[in-house]
């Protein structure tokens, strides 16, 4: 049977591989913060969000503990997916530039939005094993087609994604950094639009929309 974004992430939402992460994501999904109380917590992994026949490919860290762990789509519900939709938005494959909960209509057109580790992790800073246990759902996806362009936010994405690949000679990452793999794939370099970022003026708007033009374009 072909592998499809449907199967994939029917395998992604029951997957209780890594027992750290399964506990963290039940007793955040459990402890609610306050702002949230009046929230049904996802509280599961997060599966795969966008076009299932798009050419084109995102690759986050992984979920927001109180952004896509409560919502239950990628990048949804924190200001990291504030900036990324809006960009997208801007760049004309997102129909509208905000993402709140998985029912506010947001569709994407030729993109596909992932991560690198599908449970939210205390810290968001997954373990090596957890990174491990969770690339079998980046492999599926991988392997799926040949994608035009792969754009990694942040450095765990982009390694993990080259490894992924088998990519033995891996350029180091840096903001707008991108190459033309073997398959003739262009893997594009961002950093990730998280408020350590963002605040800090290490990552600017401008510099994602450069990225994501980057990203849009045809190898």
């Amino acid at each position: 049977m072909k592998d499809t974004v449907k199967l994939i992430n029917e395998d992604i939402v029951v997957c209780r591989l890594c027992p750290r992460l399964v506990a963290w994501r039940e007793s955040v999904a459990h402890d609610k913060r306050k702002a949230f109380v009046n929230w049904e917590y996802w509280g599961r992994p997060v599966p795969a969000f966008g076009d299932s026949e798009a050419t084109r490919l995102i690759v986050g860290l992984a979920p927001a503990a109180h952004g896509a762990n409560r919502t239950g789509r990628m990048f949804t519900g924190d200001r990291s997916g504030d900036w990324l939709y809006r960009a997208l938005y801007k760049a004309g494959v997102a129909n509208q530039p905000t993402s709140e909960h998985a029912e506010d209509g947001l569709t994407l057109n030729g993109v596909l939005v992932t991560a690198s580790v599908h449970c939210a992790p205390p810290d968001n800073k997954p373990s090596t094993s957890e990174m491990d246990n969770c690339r079998r759902y980046l492999a599926r996806i991988l392997a799926m087609r040949r994608w035009d362009s792969i754009l990694c936010l942040g450095g765990v994405a982009w390694n993990n994604v080259l490894k992924t690949l088998g990519e033995v000679k891996r350029p180091r990452f840096s903001h707008g950094a991108s190459f033309v793999d073997s398959h003739g794939t262009r893997i594009v370099a961002a950093y990730h639009p998280s408020q350590q970022n963002t605040f800090t003026g290490r990552l600017t708007e401008g510099m994602l929309d450069n990225a994501i033009s980057a990203f849009l374009t045809n190898p």
